[in-house]
């Protein structure tokens, strides 16, 4: 078996991923998890292994959903997040990931109610979305939000114990995502709210 997956943006499919939209990841994810169990290689291979921004909003979505509540779910999603946001700011063409991250079964009933709910949410904030302040999406600028998304990989390990902080994170790099998917500077604004929310919880919990 495989180590690594290797994502090549070379690829002829590359256009089709690089263009879905949310409410697409979404149902990708959906067809892709209709066994008993499914691992995260299937999961991920799903939204396109061909574009990264799609991938880190795989990983931050599942971690905004009831999935956060699986024990260590949010900690394995926070080092999908870490490595495709470092790998982002490196400028690779490939994607790496190690395959104890790729192996991680879950529940396929789970993965399938879970973004069945996020569905409708997502086809609203879709429908708003603009290329809006696109300045922020160029070099130097752009390496805010991937630093951002960064950091928030390497935290949520550690949001684990402090109650509904890492799913209120995810939403944060959900939007992080999302406006580097659609190059939307009011949805790269919005992000930082989460994040406010976050500050809140810890301040209040330590």
């Amino acid at each position: 078996m495989r180590a690594v997956i290797m994502i090549d943006q070379r690829a002829s499919i590359a256009m089709s991923y690089q263009n879905q939209t949310l409410p697409d990841v979404i149902d990708r994810v959906i067809d892709a998890a209709q066994e008993d169990t499914v691992n995260l290689r299937d999961v991920i291979s799903s939204v396109g292994d061909d574009s990264f921004a799609p991938m880190l909003l795989l990983a931050a979505m599942a971690v905004a959903t009831p999935l956060s509540g699986v024990p260590l779910f949010s900690a394995v999603m926070g080092a999908v997040i870490f490595l495709v946001s470092v790998q982002m700011m490196m400028g690779r063409t490939h994607l790496w990931l190690p395959n104890w991250v790729l192996s991680r079964q879950i529940s396929g009933a789970k993965v399938q109610g879970a973004f069945k709910k996020a569905h409708p949410v997502a086809c609203w904030i879709d429908r708003r979305t603009n290329k809006r302040a696109r300045v922020m999406f160029h070099r130097p600028l752009i390496y805010l939000p991937q630093l951002l998304c960064v950091l928030s990989g390497l935290m949520m390990p550690l949001l684990e114990f402090v109650p509904f902080s890492s799913s209120i994170m995810g939403v944060g790099v959900v939007f992080l995502a999302l406006a580097m998917l659609t190059r939307d500077g009011v949805v790269l604004g919005l992000a930082l709210v989460p994040y406010a929310a976050v500050v809140t919880l810890m301040v209040r919990t330590f």
